[in-house]
């Protein structure tokens, strides 16, 4: 099922919700207490209907304009080819854009900052997303007990005060805030943060079983394992037991499955609940159009200092050179996933800034090893030798990216520079291939991805330069692309032969890429394990490099597990990107974060140009 169709009859095990319920009580005191979901104020949506009415009506007269200059030139430019046309517009269009903004027709003010990205969240229930596309939304609607530094994943409270850990570092107690609430007017106290995660946890709580969509990071990321149980002793305590002492613990608490969600919303909306959001963060949500925007408002009883803008506009735009063109005329304020084509430009702009950042993340290509012929590791080598990932760098990022050769990114603690890649050799592969007894190649599927991701901001393209390699060595790949959603959960679910994805760090941790992207227990459909490659050797070196608490260990520990990936070859490790964003240059207070979060609340707009 579409991850986005999850009907109202999705949810299961109410039969259960009694003895949870009892447990619960038992716990925590008294259930969550009732609130009405908070609706938008009068005032409120008109002023949101006069900002999206005024944005419509520029779109609109934009989509004239262009329309009537196309009109006015089609027996001019009719025997241009496609290729041609499609240039054509996007520069016409660009035109249009830029006559539009100068004379005041971008449609916003300085209290709504519109961001465009390159395609829509999947949702916005934080223990069932996997995709940035979601996270970017509910990094601004949702909180955790912990977060990291700006700049950096130091661990800082956000909505515990402070915490501490027994002596034998099994029993986590957290001290919360006692000034928050939801944006329904919950109170957010250790009830609450019992039910956000114990749904997750408890196999009776009442929004445990879904039958679909699923608790998929607290899955792959082992947290049924390293927790024993959890507890509200009080209002404002909060107690997680272990099962063993866990080094990236608390690191794994600051993620975005592990946010507070209102218990009044959960229970209203059940199965609907990703798309009517309630957090406690410093925006709330307002309307979300499919495939086309998402808009939050501020949050005007938010606990910690005010957001400077009113509204935030997630706009969903799939194509770069849109996105780069509105960007260019102001009725963008701000965008990610640039396309090299793009970079000079930008750097040339002096009303736009560019920023960039080191990225903790890979982008990959994925064998599915339980299907022939990639349970053949002589195969999943003679496709790491046929790629030219040095060409991938230099045609597709603009030079804002290095060839991989490991799971994780080198400015990662634990990295294994000592390894050596694996070549470039088409005859290599050849022979490899031949080995294997596929002398003449085989037919194949390559699925990408359609819209761009911070890994990989032209997925097409490099689907077809690696075609392209494949061939060279007698691999027929057929690329395959379908919608977003749809795409994760039929690679979740292990319907591809080869498969482009990547990943972005969560927490700082090797711990967040090598267990959950290639641990055998990651390999449970719907696996973020997407090669569905199962080892013993190196989960029992993933499980100790959890338990253990020494940094030197550690390391030593997540060295040999490179090692073995990289023997076993499950993937094609293909680039670790440089992180970009571009803003108009009255933005201002946005950074980029090492983990991708984009982290809206210190983000204001000069009215100056």
């Amino acid at each position: 099922m579409d991850l986005l169709e999850r009907s109202p009859d999705t949810l299961s095990g109410t039969g259960q919700g009694t003895a949870w319920a009892g447990r619960f009580r038992q716990q925590c005191g008294k259930t969550a207490v009732a609130a009405s979901h908070a609706q938008i104020s009068g005032g409120d949506q008109s002023a949101l209907h006069d900002t999206v009415a005024a944005a419509d009506a520029t779109r609109a007269s934009r989509h004239r304009a262009v329309a009537q200059c196309c009109r006015s030139r089609s027996s001019r430019y009719r025997k241009l080819t496609l290729t041609s046309i499609s240039q054509f517009r996007r520069v016409l269009l660009g035109a249009c854009l830029t006559v539009l903004a100068a004379c005041g027709g971008s449609g916003h003010s300085a209290d709504t900052l519109v961001f465009g990205r390159g395609s829509d969240s999947v949702g916005l229930d934080p223990a069932l997303e996997t995709d940035g596309e979601s996270f970017k939304v509910c990094d601004n609607l949702y909180e955790t007990l912990v977060t990291y530094s700006p700049g950096s994943t130091q661990v800082v409270p956000q909505l515990a005060r402070e915490w501490s850990v027994d002596e034998s570092g099994l029993e986590w107690t957290f001290h919360l805030r006692t000034d928050v609430q939801f944006h329904d007017g919950t109170p957010f106290n250790a009830e609450a943060m019992l039910f956000s995660l114990g749904r997750q946890f408890f196999p009776d709580h009442p929004f445990h079983k879904l039958a679909a969509g699923s608790y998929q990071y607290w899955k792959d990321m082992g947290m049924d394992d390293i927790i024993a149980d959890m507890s509200a002793p009080n209002d404002s305590t909060f107690v997680v037991r272990l099962a063993a002492p866990n080094a990236p613990f608390l690191s794994n608490l600051g993620m975005n499955f592990c946010a507070a969600v209102s218990p009044t919303a959960v229970r209203t909306h059940g199965a609907d609940y990703f798309k009517n959001p309630v957090g406690t963060g410093p925006f709330r949500f307002v309307e979300w159009l499919k495939d086309e925007r998402i808009v939050l408002a501020r949050n005007d009883s938010y606990w910690g200092p005010e957001p400077q803008i009113k509204r935030l506009v997630f706009r969903s735009i799939q194509d770069p050179s849109v996105r780069f063109l509105e960007l260019r005329a102001g009725a963008l304020h701000g965008m990610d996933n640039l396309s090299p084509e793009f970079l000079d430009e930008l750097r040339a702009n002096d009303q736009i800034n560019l920023l960039t950042q080191p990225g903790m993340n890979v982008g990959y290509l994925a064998m599915n090893n339980d299907k022939p012929p990639y349970d053949d590791r002589r195969v999943r080598m003679a496709l790491n030798h046929a790629i030219n990932k040095q060409s991938l760098v230099d045609n597709f990022y603009g030079g804002l990216a290095e060839a991989a050769k490991n799971p994780i990114p080198p400015m990662m603690w634990s990295y294994n520079d000592d390894i050596e890649p694996y070549a470039y050799d088409p005859a290599r592969a050849r022979a490899l291939l031949a080995e294997a007894g596929f002398a003449n190649g085989f037919d194949t599927e390559l699925w990408a991805m359609p819209a761009p991701r911070p890994y990989m901001p032209q997925p097409e393209k490099i689907a077809q330069a690696i075609q392209a390699d494949l061939a060279q060595v007698g691999i027929r790949a057929r690329i395959v692309s379908m919608e977003w959603a749809t795409y994760l959960d039929k690679v979740f679910n292990g319907h591809h032969d080869l498969c482009l994805l990547g990943w972005t760090g969560d927490n700082g941790d090797p711990d967040n890429f090598l267990y959950v992207l290639l641990d055998k227990m990651a390999a449970i459909k719907p696996a973020q394990n997407v090669a569905f490659y199962r080892s013993d050797e190196l989960h029992d070196i993933l499980v100790a490099g959890r338990t253990q608490t020494d940094p030197a260990i550690r390391t030593q520990l997540y060295r040999e597990a490179q090692r073995i990936i990289h023997r076993d070859a499950p993937w094609v490790p293909l680039v670790h990107a440089t992180q970009t964003a571009a803003f108009r240059r009255q933005v201002d207070g946005f950074q980029l974060h090492p983990t991708g979060s984009k982290w809206f609340s210190a983000t204001h707009i000069t009215t100056s140009n």
